[in-house]
């Protein structure tokens, strides 16, 4: 699933490719794409039809378009979440001769000219002749465009924008480690009251938010934590290191575009991240620790897995019984 590098990415791409483009046509090719627009697919489409895009914003590993204002208008925005493996793709022009347009794979040609992506759910068609495609093979991911609220603290809502302002369906949502107005102090702080076990705690969406499973063992290794750990018992210098750990890992991820194991994550052009090159545990069960060599170890973990080293990451012994 994409993490917050990831959505990032696709954001920054979305802010140079899109915005101040106004919608002409809304194009939804699977109702389930649109699942989380209550009011269904003709609504979401009479939403966005004539709307511009002013800005692309992201908190975690949500991103939004914020919508132009104006008489009749809500104050909304197009809200995606990108699933397992929802892509948003830039698509320029439609060629005359129904070409292939830069921006990822594709095979048919669809009815309007254009060369479709096998998997495309949702195409917002631009006054400038291009296009924003929403692909997801898994149809894990969903566009709606709901109604904006107040940011509880007053602050910017997201990466992107000046408004202090979220979606409604975003606003359980805390903030994420690369946001300026996150008070790292007070996650600090509730990091340490949970009762639950790290890496558990390090995917709380509503503790720290943008964190997936990569991130977290990639962090918890570079803080030489066992994600096992009880967060009760977690002293603030440990708290405070694995924290620091998760936004410098995310920084460099970000800089190489995110991580792709495969032609699922892509960003708006295309073009796939190549952070997976980097990965020092995640994804590297039998192969040596790049630190003090050590075989990595695969455990499960919530459906998923955990990749830790055994010699940097001791496991934390089991409390002793009450005598």
């Amino acid at each position: 699933m994409p993490e917050l590098p990831e959505v990032e990415t696709v954001r920054d791409g979305l802010a140079r490719h899109v915005l101040g483009r106004t919608v002409t046509a809304v194009r939804v090719r699977r109702d389930y794409s649109v699942r989380r627009h209550d009011a269904g697919p003709t609504d979401f489409a009479a939403r966005l039809t004539g709307r511009r895009l002013d800005a692309a914003v992201r908190r975690g590993k949500f991103l939004w378009l914020l919508l132009d204002e104006g008489p009749g208008r809500g104050d909304d925005a197009l809200l995606a979440h990108l699933g397992m493996s929802g892509q948003l793709l830039v698509r320029g022009a439609a060629p005359a001769d129904g070409g292939a347009t830069p921006g990822g794979p594709v095979v048919a040609t669809g009815p309007e000219g254009w060369v479709e992506h096998p998997h495309l759910r949702v195409r917002l068609e631009l006054d400038d002749g291009s296009a924003l495609d929403f692909v997801d093979q898994r149809t894990f991911g969903h566009l709606s465009v709901p109604d904006l609220v107040a940011t509880d603290d007053g602050a910017p809502g997201g990466l992107g924008s000046s408004r202090a302002v979220v979606p409604a369906p975003v606003a359980h949502i805390a903030r994420d480690l690369l946001d300026p107005a996150l008070d790292r102090d007070a996650v600090v702080d509730a990091l340490r009251a949970r009762r639950t076990e790290l890496k558990r705690a390090l995917l709380d969406q509503t503790l720290v938010s943008g964190i997936g499973n990569i991130y977290a063992d990639e962090a918890l290794w570079r803080a030489r934590l066992h994600g096992a750990r009880p967060t009760a018992v977690l002293r603030r210098a440990d708290a405070v290191r694995v924290l620091a750990a998760a936004a410098e890992v995310m920084a460099e991820a970000l800089v190489q575009g995110g991580t792709s194991f495969d032609a699922l994550y892509v960003n708006v052009n295309g073009a796939s991240g190549y952070f997976d090159r980097s990965l020092a545990v995640y994804g590297q069960e039998g192969r040596p620790c790049p630190r003090c060599g050590t075989p990595v170890r695969r455990d499960a973990f919530a459906n998923r897995s955990s990749f830790t080293c055994p010699r940097c990451q001791p496991r934390p012994r089991p409390p002793r019984p009450r005598q």
